[in-house]
């Protein structure tokens, strides 16, 4: 067979689960350094690899990160580990592709930092990802097979400012075991089949103090996030990696400041027997579903039931617009982020504290009124306002920085506290909302501002 390095030696005791690769050695034999360089101490092989994934606010679900973890801790005694030794290439749809890589440091945790020094001596080597890749996504309108769709090669030896050698550079490549995504990685998953035999799919946040005293007197409030139209479908995952909604109530800086149980149901691919409409939150089947969903739910865990709170974005807010009017006493208030409805409809729930936000150059949902009987989010704020209610308004751009954007917040809420007003209506100036005009979610979401005055409410 001839001489076995110690390369090939350790990468076949590694196993064959993956190709695996990185060695902290030379490539001659087991003991003998390259001619002229340091060899810091034994060899470390790499034992996993994980995608870690990210939801944005606006460019969706997304490959952020590859997470390596070694045998022994990688200490780059203050050096820095250049972008360009490593070589990744994707290829979840079949097709391979370079990602950009931007920049790479050892971890304690598969995790990324945020840190401008980002990383500490531990087991894991991450290796950050441009999010703006073409092939950075993380599905199309349902998860792509991510397994093993990762390639990761180091093309350069890793040394610490001393030279000494830490990793190695190789010929072989690893392949992702495993896909990691923060916060939705701790949804867990369910099914709710109502009386009539209607199943909606369903991913519940539960707060951690809940998870660990299950039996304390403590009711938490419940947040129920309605989906857009492009994630109906039956994977049980889009609802949360579509958009940041579910996933920004659930996160855990959110979660210090307001526990809550956090709902997030999805809209099933239509049966034959359900109907051409049973796509939208406002289908009779669909809508009586979801009541009876939370219905049970608030029955089964220790729910506040005069905190409610209803969020949805095009279609969800749709059916928020739709659901209110026909449950005026249930729910404490809600978020609605370019949605449509009946304006008939809107004396009903005058009472209730809705943020309604809508970008006014919309081209599918219309602000105002457009084709297919569409009465947008200002008509629906005009009828509330001839119904009695006090709607305050303000205008702004949808890409100012967090900071700016959350200072108009805080003064529009200002003006509706001084007016007695619990009905708030923000537009968007036209050419501010980035991606697409429809896409008047990406902040709100996002803005404690307004985050918290829903926490704040109360039935």
């Amino acid at each position: 067979m001839g001489q076995i390095t110690r390369r090939t030696a350790l990468t076949m005791a590694a196993g064959t689960v993956t190709a695996s690769t990185v060695v902290n050695t030379a490539t001659a034999t087991a003991d003998t350094p390259a001619p002229g360089r340091p060899v810091a101490s034994g060899a470390n092989p790499a034992l996993r690899t994980a995608l870690i994934t990210r939801v944005t606010p606006r460019n969706n679900w997304r490959v952020t990160a590859v997470a390596i973890r070694y045998a022994n801790p990688i200490n780059m005694r203050g050096g820095i580990i250049p972008p360009s030794a490593f070589r990744v290439t994707a290829a979840p749809g079949g097709q391979s592709a370079a990602r950009t890589v931007t920049r790479v440091y050892p971890n304690t945790e598969a995790r990324t930092d945020d840190l401008p020094h980002a990383g500490r001596r531990g087991r894991y080597l991450i290796i950050e990802l441009d999010p703006d890749d073409a092939n950075a996504q993380a599905s199309r309108t349902d998860p792509l097979p991510l397994h093993r769709a990762y390639a990761v090669r180091q093309v350069a030896d890793v040394t610490t400012p001393h030279g000494e050698l830490v990793l190695a550079a190789g010929p072989l490549a690893i392949r992702n075991d495993d896909v990691i995504t923060p916060v939705v990685d701790g949804f867990t998953a369910g099914s709710f089949t109502d009386s009539t035999g209607f199943e909606l799919a369903f991913r519940l946040h539960q707060p951690e103090a809940f998870v660990r005293s299950p039996a304390a007197a403590t009711r938490y409030p419940l947040v129920i996030t309605l989906h857009g139209g492009g994630e109906v479908a039956d994977n049980n995952m889009t609802q949360l990696t579509a958009n940041r909604v579910a996933v920004t109530f659930a996160k855990p800086e959110r979660q210090r400041r307001h526990p809550a149980f956090v709902l997030a149901p999805q809209i099933p691919l239509p049966r034959p027997m359900d109907g051409p409409d049973a796509t939208d939150w406002t289908d009779p089947k669909v809508r009586a579903a979801l009541v009876e969903l939370i219905d049970t739910f608030t029955t089964q865990r220790p729910v506040d039931a005069d905190r409610l709170y209803l969020v949805g974005l095009s279609s969800g807010a749709r059916g928020i617009f739709n659901l209110l009017p026909r449950h005026p006493h249930t729910f404490a208030a809600a978020l609605a982020t370019a949605g449509w409805g009946d304006p008939s409809t809107m004396g009903k729930i005058t009472h209730i504290p809705i943020w309604a936000d809508h970008s006014i150059d919309d081209p599918v949902v219309p602000y105002r009124e457009g084709r297919f009987g569409k009465p947008g989010t200002w008509t629906l704020m005009n009828e509330m306002e001839s119904a009695g209610a006090q709607v305050t308004r303000g205008e702004w751009a949808n890409d100012l920085p967090k900071a700016e954007f959350e200072a108009r917040s805080r003064a529009l809420l200002k003006r509706a506290r001084q007016a007695g007003s619990h009905v708030l209506f923000t537009s968007y100036t036209p050419g501010t909302t980035p991606v697409s005009p429809h896409f008047a979610w990406a902040q709100t979401y996002e803005n404690d501002v307004v985050i918290d005055w829903l926490f704040n409410q109360s039935r």
